[in-house]
């Protein structure tokens, strides 16, 4: 019998926003390049990217092409889109390993 591994869907384990603020948090202590897919999967499971875009007032087109991995989108934009998840980003001190 072979044994069959499934892709891994973060979207399943996001189901309210403290589960939100975990994951993107996690994103940017292992990986910040990783932000705007993070995001893009946050929109899927938080009602799209039409109200995404009708919460931060940008096209769809354009968060399509921010959060693609293709691309490197502008700080003012992944503020905007985490501002419209009720987030903000802040500052913090790295904590320091021995």
């Amino acid at each position: 019998m072979t044994e069959r591994i499934s892709d891994f869907e973060i979207s399943k384990y996001l189901r309210s926003d403290e589960d939100i603020a975990y994951y993107l948090e996690a994103v940017m202590d292992e990986d910040p390049a990783l932000l705007p897919a993070a995001l893009k999967e946050v929109a899927r499971v938080s009602g799209g990217m039409t109200d995404l875009s009708r919460k931060t007032g940008l096209s769809r087109e354009a968060l399509y092409r921010s959060l693609s991995e293709e691309n490197d989108p502008r700080y003012s934009t992944i503020c905007r889109v985490i501002a419209a998840y009720g987030f903000e980003l802040a500052p913090r001190k790295k904590a320091v390993s021995v």
